[in-house]
């Protein structure tokens, strides 16, 4: 079975069974999660609703999220660990002993029937149940066992010795950061093996059972003091990784061997085949020379994604990932006899591949090029003199900390490409040490360092709240000043501070920033209403108001506006200062906002500035 049409038949068996269809969010996760660079997973996205806050599509939704994990980028190249995936997703927000209608909430018996029917129904995917095995929380002292779960899948006929008992190690989801929504999952595993050869009972630990789909019942909301209370409404969480289902639906023995893949194998492959013998990576094995070909397809679809989401390469946060899987990926084509930039070259099969489930890739496919390639000339510039660098100071052993930095900041080689360098030599990189270097010259930020970025709101406190609000302030006063081309293109609010990237080329003046100043405060003294409604996005937009991240928003979004709407008595026309999407929250009106003062801005990246400001 085809990948697109594993997407279509998902999509449509939920359309059947009451759920509205919504698309994909961006991968910048904006204010919706604050802890991660991107998104990680379909809850991301929709965490304010399965803490209560009503979705635009009801409370049944079903979607494909765009993912990217980057604490796998080590682990691509084996037969399932991936950058970039899908995630397909069902979801129900609400308890449906506290829901009524159509469409209303549900829980554990329908989510658990409906994965069973999906997965072995031929209508739909067929899998043979013999192959299929399943796994339930066991209990622990914060969460009793599932039995509710266990007791289902008997009566689906799901043998006992098909059902294991797991740790919350296995079986238990989130929350996505320190604390939110939580709780139990099953999950469902198929055997990847030999039809004579399967297992009566499953084993975690054997590899050739794959997991295929995960249901997590949101329960539970993690506090502050590491406690597990119970939510105010119990949720369905689902996920089917779309790379392992086509593995499975096709197959294959690996995820690279299928559809989403091979066109991108195949246009590596023709590469080295094409090269020279001296050339095509004669000194690696065999395996080794496969895995730095999957590496190569993992980063740059990864790329070609992050980059479509308005994200471009740069030394924090998320630009410091892209480069990194782009630098990556450039050092392995060397090590299969690449030369010269050949990237841009074979990232043109990603956008056929997406064309019919991602339109805007192709739309955008110019500027996702045109950025790879640049950032490929920028690290082929150094990548000569730094790999000669390795190898002299390579030579003295373990590598300092020192080194390792001068590595980074003249060669242009992320720590973690110097490590695996490092580890192909058996040898060490003292990573604290460059750490240190790394804090010393403020070439990175600690959030960067330690993997994440504070985009978005860091709670929904009544300060936090403010900046948000004032935030939407800002962004308007930028396109007065600087002109309508102001784009938002990142924010990082706190209790203390907000903090705002948009897009600009140059320095503002000192008259800029005053007037910028100037016009908020002005909004603030006229105490404008804040006031929101949900809307239709195509009359959102021709109302007026702004979308920002580059977001995939669904059909039904909210609108905060800032300011009266047209008013009778202006002739219909807009009387509002500000309009964007945005899922709140905000203040009631600007007065709350007190006074407006711009402490900074600076560069971020070509072409990005930020501004950072306080409420007083």
């Amino acid at each position: 079975m085809h990948s697109q049409d594993i997407r279509k038949k998902f999509l449509e068996f939920f359309k059947n069974n009451g759920h509205a269809i919504i698309p994909s969010s961006s991968l910048v996760p904006g204010e919706t999660d604050p802890t991660v660079l991107f998104t990680t997973a379909g809850m991301h996205p929709l965490a304010p609703y399965l803490l209560g806050e009503q979705h635009p599509g009801g409370k049944r939704v079903a979607n494909i999220q765009k993912c990217v994990r980057t604490g796998d980028i080590e682990e691509a190249g084996d037969a399932r660990h991936l950058t970039f995936f899908e995630m397909l997703g069902n979801w129900s927000f609400g308890d449906p002993k506290t829901a009524d209608g159509v469409g209303a909430g549900y829980f554990k018996k329908e989510a658990i029937e409906w994965s069973w029917e999906f997965l072995t129904d031929k209508k739909w995917l067929g899998l043979d149940k013999n192959r299929l095995a399943v796994s339930v929380f066991a209990g622990d002292e914060n969460a009793p066992f599932d039995q509710e779960a266990f007791d289902l899948w008997k009566k689906l006929g799901v043998p006992e010795y098909r059902i294991a008992k797991l740790t919350k190690k296995n079986n238990w989801w989130g929350p996505a950061g320190k604390t939110g929504p939580c709780g139990p999952d099953t999950e469902m595993f198929y055997w990847t093996g030999d039809a004579d050869k399967i297992p009566e009972s499953f084993n975690d630990d054997n590899d050739l059972w794959v997991e295929i789909w995960n249901d997590v019942f949101m329960q539970y909301n993690k506090g502050e003091d590491g406690k597990y209370y119970p939510l105010k409404q119990k949720n369905v969480d689902t996920g089917m990784g779309l790379e392992r289902m086509a593995m499975v639906m096709q197959g294959k023995n690996n995820v690279y061997e299928t559809d989403l893949f091979q066109p991108l194998v195949v246009k590596i492959k023709s590469k080295i085949s094409n090269l020279p013998r001296r050339q095509a990576g004669l000194k690696s094995s065999n395996n080794e020379k496969e895995k730095s070909v999957r590496i190569i397809a993992d980063h740059i679809k990864a790329s070609v994604f992050i980059i479509g989401d308005e994200v471009s390469p740069s030394n924090i946060g998320r630009g410091y990932v892209l480069r990194r899987l782009i630098r990556r990926a450039v050092r392995h084509g060397k090590l299969l006899g690449m030369e010269g930039n050949f990237l841009a070259g074979i990232a043109e099969p990603v956008f056929e591949i997406y064309r019919e489930f991602y339109p805007e890739l192709a739309e955008n496919k110019e500027m996702i090029l045109n950025a790879i390639n640049e950032e490929e000339k920028r690290f082929n510039k150094t990548l000569e003199k730094g790999l000669k660098e390795f190898e002299t100071i390579s030579q003295k052993g373990d590598i300092s900390g020192k080194d390792a930095f001068v590595l980074f900041s003249t060669c242009g080689f992320p720590l973690e490409i110097t490590v695996e360098m490092a580890k192909e030599k058996n040898i060490k990189v003292d990573v604290n040490g460059f750490n240190a270097e790394f804090d010393k010259h403020q070439r990175l930020s600690k959030t960067a360092s330690a993997g994440m970025f504070k985009g978005g709101l860091a709670d929904a406190g009544e300060k936090t709240t403010r900046y948000h609000t004032v935030t939407h302030l800002l962004h308007q006063a930028l396109k007065i000043v600087l002109g309508e081309t102001v784009a938002q293109k990142g924010s990082n609010i706190t209790a203390e501070r907000l903090r705002l990237d948009f897009s600009w080329p140059e320095k503002m003046t000192k008259g800029q920033i005053e007037k910028a100043e100037e016009i908020v405060n002005g909004k603030i003294k006229e105490n404008l209403p804040v006031s929101w409604q949900e809307m239709d996005l195509d009359d959102a937009r021709k109302s007026g108001a702004v979308g920002l991240f580059g977001h995939k928003y669904e059909t039904k979004v909210k609108v905060y506006t800032i300011g009266e709407p047209a008013s009778p008595s202006l002739g219909g026309q807009n009387n509002f200062f500000s309009k964007e999407i945005c899922m709140g929250p905000h203040v009631a009106s600007t007065g709350e906002l007190v006074r407006f003062k711009i402490i900074k801005e600076e560069a971020v990246s070509a072409g990005i500035r930020r501004i950072k400001a306080i409420l007083g």
